[in-house]
């Protein structure tokens, strides 16, 4: 009877330990990509004793750069960004949608954090340095000698810094189509600035292959490894190699090239735009690859670009992608490394913290502070400052990571002439839903507004009196479902089923993916006014 209680307390155990850590304990343990869901392009990673970390783009939204944390390669804990200050990032009205930050690399040196990246229409190239992964970091040294994009570092064994980026300089009549080319340059850290002879290195691995960019160097026992992408960021994007004896070259592409590439599996496949890859090794020896790439949904990309993993085994020298497979999968075998898992932060954002959690996010720098968290409430200002315009409104949003999610809120206002208040889920300034609270004819009303191609149209509203206001948003892959009530109870449906295609990259253009949040404007007009939000929740339906 004892040994049967025993085993009952260890299976009772083992079926309340978290699933993921179930699978890792066994032989054929798997993870499932992406391992960072929704907007998280042009991944790059590097490791420091046994912690990883990892920095993606973030394009025209602030705080810049978010940072991960990992100790085995498949579960990941945001810990902060990059730049956080409105003085390391410089992202001014007129602005443009996709522009900002721009493919940031990572790299440790002698104790020292180093980030550098592109901040596109606002300042160029520059790096900043941390003593601690999680920052703080410092202001930006901008390298205006350094053109072109897709900055990255590479330190070799003497010390020396090299940079390398991705420029398209050469004189018109002897340029191919959209062909970019990789240069290389010593960049004197005391100094901040790049000295002595700049390289070019190579434009492609095959003639007038377009738009070579995304480089990284590596020294492998004695040979130099740099590994670009080309083909474009999106179905025809590829991953190509090529190796010197040399840190200067001559560098020399390999019969395998693109080395990783799924433009050959055609559109429907699973992932797609498989790209822009970043190499890391574990203390047991093993390579990995970290790389963008996104999961169509019935053909549009509804999450942006994401962060996947795969393994890389190096084979006579030349480095073989997922060997056997040649692919990216969305279930891959486990790393090897003993699991740790991050507790999942809560679902319902109650605003009781002193800051707002990292998740959280504005559009472009926001130079003045026009929110405050004080008694489990947000309080936004109620500014002219509108979604249309290339500027940073009242808005607070995160990142849609799922297909299939809810999204709620509760929130307080009473709305003058011209100004609104609500949740907005949108792509950009052109395409977007909202749902508001408003004053229409003297009255109070709760609005859906849907904009497509910058054309704004109401798509359903309803009386209002109520002093709180719920609002809620039901996303079932392309199909939207609004609501607005006064508890959360008592929800009554708005407008029906609603097209959330219009919110893919495949529409609205650009590189980014969707966000959703809180917003409020008074649309030109001057304002005292202030929205009071009591809670924001974010729930995957997955």
């Amino acid at each position: 009877m004892k040994n049967l209680f025993l085993f009952l307390v260890f299976i009772g155990w083992f079926t309340s330990y978290p699933a993921s850590a179930q699978s890792q304990n066994h032989e054929t343990a798997t993870f499932r990509n992406p391992i960072i869901s929704g907007f998280h392009p042009d991944p790059s990673i590097c490791r420091v004793g046994n912690d990883y970390y990892l920095v993606t783009s973030s394009f025209e939204w602030f705080p810049g750069i978010p940072i991960y944390h990992s100790k085995d390669l498949m579960h990941w804990q945001q810990i902060g960004h990059v730049l956080t200050r409105p003085s390391q990032l410089q992202m001014t009205d007129g602005l443009r949608h996709s522009n900002g930050l721009w493919a940031p690399t990572i790299r440790h040196h002698k104790g020292k954090y180093y980030v550098i990246c592109t901040a596109q229409q606002a300042g160029g190239n520059f790096y900043v340095t941390a003593d601690r992964p999680e920052g703080p970091y410092s202001e930006p040294i901008f390298l205006t000698d350094a053109p072109g994009i897709d900055p990255s570092l590479f330190f070799d064994e003497d010390g020396t810094c090299w940079y390398t980026g991705s420029i398209n300089d050469t004189p018109e009549q002897d340029k191919y189509q959209n062909e970019d080319r990789i240069y290389l340059q010593q960049l004197d850290l005391t100094q901040g600035k790049l000295i002595g002879e700049r390289h070019i290195l190579t434009s492609g691995h095959a003639i007038n292959a377009p738009y070579c960019e995304a480089p990284h160097l590596y020294k492998i026992n004695t040979k130099y490894y740099l590994i670009v992408a080309e083909g474009g960021t999106w179905e025809n994007h590829a991953i190509t190699v090529f190796t010197a004896d040399k840190v200067t070259g001559p560098y020399t592409p390999g019969y395998a090239n693109p080395v990783m590439t799924h433009r050959h599996l055609g559109k429907d496949i699973d992932i797609t735009t498989i790209g822009h890859a970043d190499l890391v090794q574990t203390p047991q020896g093993d390579w990995w690859a970290v790389m963008l790439g996104v999961r169509p949904l019935k053909g549009y990309t509804m999450l942006g670009r994401e962060t996947f993993l795969t393994p890389v085994s190096f084979q006579e020298g030349w480095p073989v992608f997922n060997p056997g497979v040649g692919r990216v999968l969305a279930t891959e075998k486990a790393t090897g490394l003993s699991p740790v898992l991050f507790e999942k932060e809560a679902a319902r954002d109650d605003f009781n913290e002193d800051s707002l959690r990292l998740c959280w996010n504005f559009l472009r720098t926001p130079f003045e502070k026009w929110y405050s968290l004080e008694n489990g409430m947000l309080t936004m200002n109620v500014r002219p400052n509108s979604i249309h315009e290339d500027t940073n409104p009242s808005l607070i949003a995160r990142r849609i990571e799922h297909f299939n999610f809810t999204a709620q809120l509760c929130m307080e206002f009473n709305p003058r002439k011209s100004e609104e208040a609500g949740m907005i889920v949108l792509q950009n300034s052109s395409h977007h839903y909202k749902v508001v609270l408003c004053r229409e004819a003297n009255r109070q009303v709760v609005k859906l507004i849907k904009r497509e191609r910058g054309q704004e149209a109401t798509v359903a509203s309803l009386p209002w009196k109520a002093r709180k206001c719920f609002i809620k948003l039901v996303a079932q892959g392309l199909d939207y479902h609004f609501y607005a009530g006064d508890s959360e109870e008592k929800m009554q449906a708005l407008g029906g089923t609603q097209d959330a295609s219009i919110n893919s990259s495949n529409k609205a253009g650009g590189f980014i993916g969707p966000f959703i949040g809180m917003y409020t404007s008074s649309n030109g007009q001057k304002s005292s006014n202030k929205v009071s939000f009591d809670f924001f929740e974010y729930q995957a339906n997955e």
